[in-house]
């Protein structure tokens, strides 16, 4: 069956639970799994020994004119070496055919060790607020003298609110997305106010004394004003070469939700490496519906790098200890 770039456009859309203009705030992909998490969780800002600087680029449907592509830059740390708060930083470009938004998070966050230090056991709290600037290219619209050829633009800030319980090799999230509801956009105001989304997250690092390490995880998401759910099942396995560590992960995401192009299935493998303080990964994402839209996946790459590196803080899991030390 052949779609054109419309169909594109509103299968998209509407796999994301969004209608044009409402996207919410940060699209959520398995940037997590490569060593991200502050990118779903503003309490992982500044959780772990290092300051972490990343960058992600993500293109869907190659070959298509005009897919969708994200791009995020992201930063986060603790104020000092001392102290228990810290705070982060998101950048991010989500472009989808004629429709593009610019937006930028801050987030605080603050950690509360639970012991001696013998054992990494931490709760920790987060709020980010997010201001989002939606951008509508009407220029290239064709065909309908009702719609003028301009760019019209409106914004909206939102915020969110997180919580994170550490303990050894166990890692635990959950998360609210959009508490604040006021992405209402002028340019469609028919669209959800309600954009509210509620995430955890958990995982658990094992195998210290293994010849391979693993790290089995899942993610689920309820999204209020849909009533779409989604789960991720994830595996991550790591192999330390002296200075080097070879990494990857397989995941898988299922969609639940009454429509049934929404019941959406995916394959993520991904594959990373960190050398020194540098990190690497690439993506690939296939759909497994018996109808797709193209054969061609989806792709992304993750770059970063850890600054300030602190000593080793207790047994923890990988999100707490970075695997070699920074600038």
């Amino acid at each position: 069956m052949r779609f054109t770039y419309y169909a594109c456009c509103f299968f998209f859309l509407s796999f994301f639970s969004i209608k044009s203009f409402s996207q919410e705030t940060l699209p959520i992909y398995q940037d997590y799994l490569s060593d991200n998490v502050f990118l779903v969780h503003p309490s992982a800002a500044g959780i772990g020994n290092s300051s972490k600087l990343r960058f992600t680029a993500r293109q869907q449907w190659a070959g298509i004119p005009n897919a969708p592509a994200l791009q995020t830059v992201s930063f986060h740390t603790r104020f000092n070496e001392y102290s228990n708060a810290g705070y982060g930083l998101v950048l991010f470009n989500d472009k989808n055919g004629f429709h593009s938004q610019l937006g930028v998070q801050g987030t605080y966050a603050y950690h509360l060790p639970l012991s001696d230090g013998r054992l990494f056991n931490q709760l920790s709290f987060g709020l980010a607020f997010t201001f989002v600037q939606n951008q509508s290219d009407q220029r290239t619209f064709t065909g309908d003298r009702a719609i003028a050829a301009i760019i019209e633009s409106t914004s909206y800030y939102n915020a969110d609110f997180s919580v994170a319980y550490h303990l050894g090799g166990l890692s635990s999230y959950f998360t609210v997305k959009n508490l604040l509801l006021t992405a209402k956009n002028n340019l469609n105001v028919q669209e959800p106010l309600d954009l509210r989304n509620y995430i955890f997250s958990a995982g658990y690092y094992f195998g210290e004394e293994l010849f391979v390490q693993f790290e089995p995880s899942i993610m689920m998401q309820f999204r209020e004003g849909t009533g779409e759910r989604i789960a991720d099942v994830n595996i991550k396995a790591y192999k330390t070469f002296s200075q080097t560590q070879l990494w990857a992960a397989l995941s898988y995401r299922q969609s639940f939700d009454t429509n049934a192009i929404q019941n959406a299935r995916y394959v993520s493998p991904i594959v990373g490496i960190n050398y020194q303080n540098w990190m690497f990964s690439y993506t690939y994402t296939n759909q497994m519906n018996e109808t797709v839209l193209t054969n061609s996946g989806f792709h992304q790459v993750s770059v970063g790098v850890n600054l300030w590196t602190r000593e080793q803080r207790a047994a923890a899991c990988p999100n707490i200890n970075s695997a070699f030390g920074g600038f």
